[in-house]
């Protein structure tokens, strides 16, 4: 067999790299331009496989997030609150001046049970005399602070608050944040 220049050998390279690259770059560009082949689903109201649900906007939730900083900071509180979405989601979250460090976290773990169980924290902290290991579930914090932001009966997001020296604090300046919502 006979042994290449060093010529051929780059040349024969840089064709087969060449050759290589227009095949990618053919087959990405194919790929790209291509129409789906799975079907669409028709999105209506009378489609069963599809469910409709009602999320608070950035806007409603910084406005909420907003409102209840205020009510903490006429009693000279400094809290954190959070606004999750109907699927614990954080949409906002606003540490008020001289907040503790713990507070946004426990603020968004009580705005996720809010709205997980669909009521005021205070009110499930009680449950845990029944069922003490409900607190092992993850993301959850049972302690007053937390509120459900609710359309119709249904809740779709939640509200927490963290920081003031109790609880009752917290969720009062929570429900202030709710009530800005229906203003």
């Amino acid at each position: 067999m006979k042994k290449l220049s060093l010529r051929a050998r780059v040349l024969t390279g840089t064709v087969a790299v060449a050759a290589l690259g227009a095949g990618t770059f053919g087959a990405v560009s194919a790929s790209a331009s291509a129409p789906a082949a799975a079907a669409a689903v028709k999105a209506d109201m009378n489609n069963r496989n599809l469910q409709q649900s009602t999320h608070l906007t950035v806007a409603a939730a910084t406005k909420a997030a907003q409102a209840t900083l205020d009510a903490a900071k006429k009693e000279n509180q400094r809290v954190s609150v959070a606004v999750v979405d109907r699927n614990g989601n954080t949409i906002v979250t606003l540490r008020g001046d001289g907040a503790g460090p713990q507070s946004p976290e426990s603020a968004v773990k009580k705005a996720f049970t809010a709205v997980s169980w669909n009521a005021p924290t205070s009110e499930l902290a009680k449950r845990l005399e029944q069922a003490p290991n409900l607190k092992d579930i993850p993301g959850t914090l049972f302690l007053a602070g937390g509120a459900p932001v609710q359309v119709k009966g249904a809740p779709v997001a939640g509200i927490g608050v963290a920081g003031a020296p109790s609880g009752d604090l917290d969720e009062k300046f929570a429900q202030a944040g709710v009530a800005s919502l229906a203003r």
